[in-house]
């Protein structure tokens, strides 16, 4: 990734075309990625809309459709998604509502509801991805492919560090 006077994220194209490529470089790691989280939630919200999906559960379907085999309890689900439960349900709820998932028994520990894709789930699923596409390509042609692609990869080292996953304060 280059790193270029205040704004280390933006590559030099993108710095051109931006007027508000100058800001105050924050010390606080969080509050600058949920400042990115929210502009990336707002352009693939926008790509998403005319599906009726939004970007919180695209990747719930996305998760769900590569589950080959018997499907995800909730905690195997959160867990592959780096969300809590309690988040994991409430997005849940809708999708749910709307026929895109069913909730089942086990069939080894009927307690242990699991979360199935339906087939109305997964053309929605083929609906959004398609669109999803559409976001992902234009991030990519303002950000840069490999800059989006090391962006990723180091999002994803956090999301499931161990250790970071272990920290309270």
């Amino acid at each position: 990734m280059r790193h270029m006077g205040i704004c280390p994220i933006l590559p030099p194209e993108a710095m051109k075309n931006d007027r508000k490529s100058h800001f105050r470089l924050i010390p606080c790691n969080a509050t600058a990625l949920r400042q990115a989280c929210r502009r990336l939630t707002q352009l693939y919200d926008a790509a998403l809309e005319p599906c009726g999906l939004r970007s919180t559960q695209i990747p719930i379907l996305a998760e769900l459709a590569h589950w080959s085999t018997e499907p995800p309890t909730l905690a195997e689900l959160a867990d592959a998604l780096a969300i809590d439960r309690s988040a994991l349900g409430h997005n849940l709820r809708p999708l749910e509502r709307e026929a895109f998932i069913v909730l089942r028994e086990g069939v080894v520990d009927r307690r242990q509801r699991r979360i199935a894709l339906t087939s109305k789930g997964k053309a929605k699923y083929r609906e959004g991805l398609r669109l999803w596409r559409v976001a992902q390509e234009r991030f990519e042609q303002v950000f840069g492919r490999s800059e989006a692609t090391a962006l990723r990869a180091t999002l994803l080292g956090i999301a499931h560090h161990e250790r970071l996953a272990s920290l309270k304060a």
